[in-house]
């Protein structure tokens, strides 16, 4: 237990020299200073979002804790600009004025004293008295110190409204110098604009503004939070009425009516349609605009391309005695038919025959186009067929916005084929991109395991392509010899068919069991980082970690902040960057979480940080393909570490090694058969499965819910017409 140390104080002015530790919570632990306090320990939620260099007026109380030493429990935190000769010159070369590094920040405290932020801020002309300062690097001071100030209010507003000041610089990120005026006269502007402001958040400050409880504001906010909510966390492209009606109810605490008025209005504004279900015409559901345009746009598309007059040269292709019988089939279906489907499960031969296919197109005369969801699955499609492969976001954002059907070349005769690897992973948004583009009298085959995840954005677009029956599709269910005896394929096999893998396991699959969570958190990170890597003569990087949630003593937050540490601690001298509840430093292995077009970088790539640049409030990564890529900080919650990932982020990926937590604490409700299935078969020689029984078990025999998505009856019914 704690215990007090000395008496509680207030008042007492310090500055920031270090975070040491930044919870999800936004509990912080800090290094600080004072005058007659050298260094100190400061803790607490208080101190949420603060950074190295600023100086804080604190009140709080001195405790001990038994493990940590003597430290202040902060109770309050309040920034104020800083005083002192040092603190001045700490906080001009934190890094939190870009364009300042500590060289440059002694140089204008040494020259200006006192006085620095007071002409910085009132006589900036002055700065270019400063040796290495020109007109351009003032202005940029100027502006950076602008901006600096700008936030510190906003976190001032913030505070007042009981929000989170980490929110401050997203906020300005996003709307500048109108953020204030944005935050009182129209909060629910920033869902969905300002990344980690959902509905509550904006709500709180539209209450605390004197919004109205029933405001039809507040009501169509709710409204379009339920379909957002929806789509992002469950893939849903609409909700029933009905049911959409009743969780708008419950966020508000309204009257049903004024939620039913809501729609009407989001109906008028074309923002929401309501509409019969396309699978139940009895049923109204209702979708964002945004996706009822995409399913009808890939609907449409998708016909097309099925009515169309193949362009293939020819049509018969050579017997390949390599091949069974199912494999012919799909050949053959690949080769007489615009649009199909491949699919089957591990060690089932779908490689070997996209290759086989592959081969046969160009033999032909005909050309063909290797593409996946992502880079990993890219590359292993290349190395498979000895032919180039991409990924579907970068093979799109190489084209130059034009009409339907120019994908690549100006003649649609010049794309014969286009393969799509990994096609489980389309979701709604992209398989529309991907389908608008493909020249009208091309190919289009999907392959994929229908059996694994769904995409991570709305829609399940192979799932649905497999309900339609007018495409043609095969299923590889034979598995060949070579991987009959991969412990990995027979797991993987038996989890589909609803069946516990044989236990312990063996060749490949193995389950340690362990029921207190916090025991296998610490043994998960130890056959990670020790056991693993030692055994099988290894880099720790040939090992990854999945996991089913995000939070919880074994989910992607902890157990990569317990992974960096271990593999990638802090060292003294080098510089790291806290964003959030996330510190990045030179070696940490990376994940973009959003298509970045401007930068080249896609969801799902891994890459290593190079570069942490503070004087210029940025870090540089390099991606697996070689390419440099510059994050600004405020750009960083694009960025995740993948030490520990999700299972829905690994997938389209292939690793050495997984290991991976099973608990029925805090993801119990992620535990499902596709789920599980999914992150055995990411491992390509050995999976290991750490947790209790109760959670294999439970994952092996909950089948999963099927998306809300109207795509397969859309299909369906332009077909018949």
């Amino acid at each position: 237990m704690t215990v007090l140390a000395k008496p509680c104080l207030t008042g007492l002015e310090a500055s920031v020299e270090q975070l040491v530790y930044v919870r999800d919570d936004e509990y912080t632990v800090a290094r600080m200073s004072a005058e007659g306090l050298a260094g100190f320990v400061a803790s607490g939620r208080a101190l949420a979002g603060v950074q190295p260099g600023e100086t804080l007026r604190l009140a709080g109380d001195w405790e001990v804790h038994p493990r940590h030493g003597s430290r202040l429990v902060v109770r309050q935190c309040e920034r104020v600009v800083p005083s002192t000769v040092r603190a001045i010159t700490l906080y001009l070369g934190s890094g939190l004025i870009r364009g300042i590094g500590q060289r440059l920040a002694h140089a204008i405290v040494s020259h200006f004293g006192e006085q620095t932020l007071t002409v910085i801020d009132t006589e900036p002309e002055r700065l270019r008295e400063v040796v290495n300062i020109g007109a351009g690097r003032q202005a940029q001071i100027v502006q950076a110190w602008a901006e600096q100030k700008a936030v510190a209010a906003l976190m001032v507003v913030l505070q007042g409204f009981g929000i989170s000041p980490l929110l401050a610089a997203k906020i300005y990120q996003v709307y500048g110098n109108d953020s204030g005026d944005v935050l009182i006269s129209d909060p629910y502007r920033l869902i969905g604009q300002v990344k980690g402001i959902a509905f509550h958040t904006a709500d709180r400050i539209a209450l605390r503004s004197g919004v109205p409880e029933h405001s039809p504001q507040r009501m169509k906010a709710a409204v379009l939070d339920r379909l957002e909510a929806a789509a992002a966390r469950d893939g849903h492209c609409f909700l029933p009425l009905p049911a959409l009606v009743a969780q708008a109810v419950s966020l508000v605490e309204q009257e049903e009516e004024l939620i039913r008025r809501a729609v009407d209005a989001l109906v008028a504004d074309r923002r929401v349609v309501v509409e019969a279900s396309p699978a139940d015409p009895g049923q109204a559901v209702v979708y964002a605009k945004e996706q009822h345009s995409r399913e009808i746009a890939l609907a449409a598309h998708l016909a097309r391309l099925c009515r169309a007059r193949s362009t293939l040269p020819l049509r018969a292709f050579a017997e390949d005695e390599a091949l069974d019988e199912d494999q012919r089939v799909a050949v053959n279906l690949a080769l007489t038919s615009t649009v199909s489907v491949l699919t089957g499960g591990p060690g089932c031969g779908k490689s070997h025959t996209l290759k086989v296919i592959a081969a046969t197109v160009r033999a032909m005369g005909g050309t063909v186009t290797l593409t996946a969801p992502t880079g990993k699955a890219a590359k292993r499609l290349s190395e498979l067929t000895g032919l180039p492969a991409t990924t579907v976001h970068r093979m799109l954002a190489q084209q130059p916005e034009r009409e339907e059907g120019t994908l690549f070349q100006q003649s649609p005769a010049e794309v014969d084929m286009v393969v799509v690897d990994e096609a489980s992973m389309l979701d709604l948004h992209l398989a529309t991109r991907l389908t608008a583009a493909i020249p009208t009298g091309s190919h289009l085959l999907l392959v994929g395991d229908s059996d694994q995840l769904p995409s991570i954005g709305p829609g399940s677009v192979l799932a649905d392509l497999l309900r339609v029956e007018e495409i043609p599709r095969i299923r590889l269910t034979r598995v060949f010899r070579q991987a009959q005896d991969s412990g990995i394929v027979q797991a993987a096999h038996r989890i589909r068919g609803g069946e516990l893998p044989v236990l312990p396991g063996r060749g490949g699959f193995w389950f340690e069991e362990i029921d207190d969570p916090e025991q296998v958190a610490e043994r998960v990170v130890h056959l990670a980082t020790e056991a693993i890597p030692r055994k099988q003569n290894i880099g720790s990087d040939q090992v990854q970690v999945l996991c089913p949630m995000r939070k919880g003593a074994t989910g992607t937050l902890e157990l990569g902040r317990r992974l960096q540490e271990r593999l990638n601690p802090p060292r003294e001298g080098t510089a790291e960057h806290w964003s959030g509840p996330s510190v990045f430093r030179v070696g940490d292995r990376v994940m973009p979480i959003r298509n970045n077009y401007d930068k080249g970088v896609f969801n799902g790539e891994t890459a290593t940080v190079t570069v942490v640049r503070p004087q210029d409030r940025l870090i540089e990564i390099r991606t697996d393909d070689g390419e440099s890529v510059e994050y600004a900080f405020g750009e960083l919650d694009e960025l995740t570490h993948a030490y520990a990932i999700s299972v829905h982020r690994s997938q389209g990926s292939e690793y050495p090694f997984v290991v991976a937590p099973i608990v029925t604490e805090a993801q119990g409700v992620m535990l499902r058969r596709r789920l599980l299935y999914t992150l055995v078969t990411r491992a390509k020689s050995w999976v290991v499965l750490v947790g209790q029984r109760e959670a294999l078990e439970l994952a092996v025999h909950r089948l999963g819910y099927r998306r809300n998505t109207g795509l397969a009856p859309r299909l369906a019914l332009s077909l018949e017409s």
